[in-house]
């Protein structure tokens, strides 16, 4: 599984992944290098960042560039979802 960081600093889920790990479409950001976790929260009363669909497949998109390590380049990364912590984690070292 892959997610996109943008040159504008934004992160892309695709739908199926946006749809199955963040269903209520809001989200924390944790930098433990050289990884991201990506965190869900049921609701946006929780606070958060909300992640909003972009096309009409359904992919979602969220500003992510204040919690990203300094010169993070855009591109795509592997994630995988860990079961034991509940969250989405990004291989930002590649």
């Amino acid at each position: 599984m892959e997610i996109e960081l943008t040159e504008q600093g934004y992160l892309r889920l695709p739908a199926a992944i946006a749809e199955r790990y963040f269903p209520e479409d809001v989200m924390v950001v944790l930098v433990k290098p050289p990884e991201m976790w990506l965190l869900p929260l049921r609701g946006a009363s929780a606070g958060g960042l909300l992640l909003k669909q972009y096309n009409l497949q359904g992919d979602r998109s969220v500003l992510i560039w204040e919690q990203l390590p300094p010169q993070t380049p855009p591109g795509s990364y592997p994630a995988f979802w860990d079961e034991a912590h509940g969250a989405l984690r990004v291989a930002l070292a590649i």
